[in-house]
C-alpha cells in the first residue's frame, strides 16, 4: 500500500534509502493484526540486531496521529487512522494523476519486439500471446515513466519462402486467392500442401531451396510473388490489430537487416570471435556453458542469429534503444542467451541492456499448435465467435442497450484477451472459447461490466467518472472508512501505483490482472451492502469519492491492459 506518511516517518529511522521503503512493506494476512507490516528481516544485518528488536525499538520511537506501530515478533506492524487515511488517498487521487502514474522508468527509452507474425500465415490463437502480452507490457512501461517503442519484427525471410514459391506457382489459383476475404488462410493451405507432398516427393525440398536463392538473388519472378504476399499478408494482419487495438511504432520484416549482417560477420571476425566448425562459422560459448551460436552455415547463408545481432545492433545505435525486450515464446530461451551473450563478448556495454520475456505455449486441447500440417485455431475466428456469443448475452441481459454491435466486439475480444492476460506468462495456456467466455467469476467482461456499474452510479448522482476535481475536505464524512466494505475498498485502490510498478518490473502482465480482479470483487462487496445514494450530503459525497477512485483504477487498468472500458453494459 503506497503510504507517504509511513515512508515519511520512517525514512529517518532505517539504513536504507526513502525510495526504497515502500517495496519493504507488506499486508498482514487479516486486519486484526493491522493494516500494512515492515517485515525486520531485511534491517538484521545492517543494524546488527535481531529482527525482533529493531522491530521493539522502532515501534517505541514512532508516535503519529495517522497510525498506531506495533512490534509483533520480528514485524513492525501499522494500523492506520482510518478515516485520515480516507482523506490522504482520496483527496490525493482526485487531484492529480501523479497517484496513478508512478515514475519509475525515468524516461529510459525501451525497444520492445513483438506479435512478429510470419507473413503468408494466418494468425492463430498462439499469436495472441506475444501480441497482447507485449501490447500490454508496452502500454504499462509507458506508464511507469518509461520511453517505450514497439516493433513489429515480421517473418519475411528464410527458406520457407522458396516452399511457398513452389507451391504457389505447383498448386496456385489465382482467381481463387483474389476472390478470398482472408488470401493467408489460402496461403497456409499452399504451405501444408507442400509439407504433405515433400512427405511423398522429397526433391521438392531441393526445389525449394533454389528458389529461395534466387529470391536471395533478386529474382525477378521470386521477388514479385515474396512481395505480394507480403503486401497481401499485411492487409490482413491490419484488420486484426485494428480489432485488437494494438498500433506500432515500427514494422520492419527481417528482410529489412539482411543488408546489415555482413558487417556483425565481419566485426565478430575481426575480433577473432568466429571460428570454423564442420565448415560453418560459429561463436563459441563454452565459458558460458552454452553451446556454439552458428553465425553462417555451411553452405555461406546467415541465419536467425546473424539477422538479431544486426537487429539488436540496429535498435540499439539507430534507435536509441537503452534496453531491448523481446517478447517471444519461452521455447526460444536458448537461442536469445547465446545472442545476449554474443553481443557481450562484442561489447561489454551490452552486459544487461537485452532481455528475453518469454511466454509458455498456447495449446488446443492439450496439443501444441503446427501450421506445417494445418492444426491451428484462426484468431480471426476465435473473435468472430466470442464476438457473436457475447452479443446473445448483451441481447438477453440488456436488450435496450445503444450500439450492442460496438459493444458486442467490445466485450468479445476482450474476454478473450483477458482470458490470455490473467495467467501468468510464462505457463502454458490450454485455450477454451467457453471458458474465456465465462461471464461469471474471473473474466474481462466481468470487469467490464464492473467498471459499467460504477459509471451508473455516477451518472445517477450527476458526476462525471473522469471528473479529476477534489472537493474540499469538509464536504466529506471521511468517519465512513471505518466501514469494514469501505475499507477494504480503500486499502485495494491505494495499491493500484504498488501493483503497476511490480507489472512493469516483472514485465508481467497478470499482476496488474489479478489485481483488478480483487479490487472488482472488492468494489461489488461494497455496492452490495453500502448504499451510496444515501445518507447526508457528506456521507453520500465519501461514498461517490470512493466509486470514482474505483472507477478510475479499473478504466485505467482495463485500458493498460487493451480492454475497452464501457460506460454502458
Amino acid at each position: 500500500m503506497s503510504n507517504p506518511l509511513l515512508i515519511e516517518c520512517l525514512a529517518p529511522l532505517l539504513p536504507i534509502p526513502e525510495n526504497e521503503i515502500d517495496a519493504l512493506l507488506e499486508y498482514p494476512p487479516n486486519d486484526e493484526l493491522g493494516d500494512v507490516a515492515l517485515p525486520c528481516f531485511v534491517l538484521a544485518k545492517t543494524m546488527k540486531q535481531s529482527p525482533a528488536l529493531i522491530a521493539r525499538q522502532l515501534a517505541a520511537q514512532l508516535d503519529h496521529p495517522g497510525f498506531r506501530a506495533e512490534a509483533v515478533g520480528p514485524y513492525l506492524n501499522f494500523k492506520l487512522n482510518r478515516p485520515a487515511f480516507a482523506e490522504d488517498l482520496l483527496l490525493r487521487s482526485a487531484a492529480s494523476d501523479d497517484f496513478w502514474r508512478p515514475n519509475a522508468g525515468g524516461g529510459k527509452r525501451v525497444i520492445i519486439d513483438m506479435s512478429s507474425p510470419n507473413i503468408a500465415k494466418p494468425f492463430g490463437i498462439g499469436h495472441l500471446r506475444s501480441t497482447m502480452i507485449g501490447n500490454a507490457i508496452y502500454r504499462i512501461l509507458r506508464e511507469t515513466g518509461h520511453d517505450t517503442v514497439n516493433v513489429n519484427h515480421l517473418g519475411d525471410w528464410g527458406t520457407q519462402f522458396g516452399k511457398m514459391i513452389v507451391a504457389y506457382l505447383k498448386w496456385g489459383n489465382p482467381e481463387a486467392m483474389a476472390a478470398s476475404d482472408n488470401i493467408t488462410k489460402e496461403y497456409l493451405a499452399l504451405y501444408v500442401k507442400f509439407h504433405e507432398e515433400a512427405e511423398r516427393h522429397p526433391e521438392l525440398e531441393a526445389e525449394a531451396r533454389e528458389w529461395f536463392r534466387k529470391l536471395e538473388g533478386g529474382d525477378a519472378q521470386a521477388t514479385e510473388l515474396w512481395r505480394e504476399m507480403i503486401g497481401e499478408s499485411l492487409k490482413q494482419f491490419g484488420k486484426l490489430y485494428d480489432r485488437l487495438g494494438v498500433t506500432f511504432d515500427h514494422v520492419l520484416g527481417e528482410s529489412f537487416y539482411n543488408d546489415k549482417m555482413e558487417a556483425v560477420v565481419e566485426s565478430l571476425r575481426g575480433q577473432g570471435l568466429l571460428e570454423e566448425s564442420d565448415g560453418a562459422m560459429v561463436v563459441r560459448l563454452d565459458e558460458s556453458g552454452m553451446p556454439p551460436c552458428l553465425l553462417v552455415k555451411s553452405d555461406g547463408t546467415s541465419i536467425y542469429a546473424t539477422r538479431d545481432l544486426a537487429t539488436a545492433l540496429y535498435r540499439r545505435n539507430q534507435m536509441n534503444g537503452e534496453l531491448l525486450l523481446y517478447v517471444v515464446g519461452g521455447e526460444q530461451a536458448l537461442h536469445f542467451q547465446q545472442v545476449f551473450r554474443v553481443l557481450e563478448k562484442m561489447d561489454a556495454s551490452w552486459q544487461d541492456r537485452c532481455r528475453h520475456i518469454p511466454f509458455g505455449l498456447m495449446m488446443m486441447e492439450g496439443q501444441k499448435m503446427s501450421t506445417r500440417r494445418g492444426k491451428v485455431l484462426f484468431l480471426e475466428d476465435v473473435l468472430n465467435e466470442a464476438v457473436q456469443q457475447a452479443k446473445r448475452v448483451i441481447e438477453a441481459k440488456n436488450p435496450t442497450l445503444a450500439d450492442k454491435e460496438a459493444v458486442a466486439e467490445a466485450v468479445g475480444i476482450g474476454a478473450v484477451v483477458f482470458g490470455d492476460l490473467k495467467n501468468t506468462r510464462t505457463l502454458d495456456v490450454d485455450f477454451s472459447l467457453k471458458d474465456v467466455l465465462n461471464f461469471d467469476g474471473e473474466t474481462g467482461p466481468y470487469l467490464q461490466y464492473t467498471y459499467a456499474r460504477t459509471s451508473s452510479i455516477l451518472r445517477k448522482a450527476g458526476v462525471a467518472s473522469d471528473d479529476a476535481d477534489a472537493s474540499d475536505a469538509a464536504d466529506f464524512d471521511f468517519a465512513l472508512a471505518d466501514n469494514e466494505y469501505a475499507w477494504s475498498l480503500l486499502k485495494l485502490i491505494a495499491r493500484y501505483p504498488l501493483r503497476l510498478r511490480q507489472a512493469a518490473e516483472r514485465c508481467e502482465p497478470s499482476v496488474l490482472a489479478r489485481y483488478l480482479l480483487e479490487l472488482a470483487q472488492a468494489f461489488n462487496r461494497f455496492y452490495h451492502h453500502v448504499k451510496v445514494l444515501d445518507g447526508s450530503a457528506a456521507e453520500q459525497s465519501f461514498k461517490l469519492s470512493l466509486v470514482r477512485a474505483s472507477a478510475d483504477a479499473l478504466r485505467k487498468g482495463l485500458t493498460l491492459l487493451g480492454l475497452r472500458a464501457l460506460e454502458e453494459l
